[in-house]
């Protein structure tokens, strides 16, 4: 086969034998890439530093049977600095994990997942939840996942509703928001349908126990759709 061009998100390596490295890209059109860089390790290899968690690289590779081979990586952008920064490193992690598993869900050479991510991660400094529930809350929507906010999931009677629940596929009422319903007061709610309109500013204005409220109700979502928990979220709620 031969070997390919692309832009890649590095969202995960680790050592491999005495001077690899195996990493895990996200391309912009092949999905999600597992990759050998053999002699990586080494103090005289040519792309060693390119290779790390939060890079975008151009990359070329060499497709095999259970791992490509990386041959060459060139820098586009280095988000490292999120890492100097705990609340930035952890919505970095949970954005390209979240993004790994979306792209299972999304069409072969759809690149809209890989544009949304790296759109994400530049705007983390801003405000790290907001940055995770715009990527998580669009790129489901691209994927036809979108969630009702204003009128019932269910009976489509005018809201605003104040509970909110995944299976049923949002906002529901109150007569038929079943027991598993999660409660969703305050702007909670009105926040989730801001970020899907674009009005991120707004919605990083509100009050801050909205803010966490429909971050906990944007995860509930994405995990019921994908049947995937975030381990990165482990490392949050340590």
């Amino acid at each position: 086969m031969r070997s390919f061009r692309d832009q890649a998100l590095v969202t995960r390596t680790y050592d491999f034998g005495e001077a690899d490295r195996i990493v895990t890209l996200l391309t912009r059109n092949h999905g999600v890439v597992r990759a050998v860089a053999k002699g990586i390790r080494r103090t005289n290899s040519r792309f060693g530093a390119r290779v790390q968690q939060f890079n975008l690289i151009d990359v070329n590779l060499y497709p095999g049977r259970n791992l490509a081979t990386l041959t060459q990586a060139d820098t586009i952008r280095h988000y490292g600095k999120l890492i100097d920064d705990y609340d930035h490193y952890t919505a970095g992690a949970i954005i390209l994990e979240a993004a790994q598993k979306l792209t299972l869900h999304t069409p072969p050479g759809d690149p809209y997942t890989f544009d949304q991510a790296t759109r994400a991660l530049e705007c983390i400094p801003v405000h790290p939840t907001i940055a995770i529930d715009a990527f998580i809350l669009t790129t489901m929507r691209h994927n036809g996942w979108e969630p009702t906010l204003y009128n019932c999931a269910n009976c489509e009677k005018p809201g605003p509703h104040h509970h909110f629940h995944p299976a049923s596929g949002g906002a529901v009422c109150e007569d038929c928001r079943p027991p598993a319903a999660t409660p969703a007061p305050g702007e909670s709610l009105r926040i989730l349908w801001w970020i899907l309109a674009g009005h991120t500013e707004l919605a990083a204005a509100a009050n801050s126990v909205d803010i966490h409220t429909a971050h906990n109700l944007t995860l509930d979502y994405f995990h019921w759709h994908t049947e995937q928990r975030l381990r990165s979220l482990r490392t949050v709620e340590q």
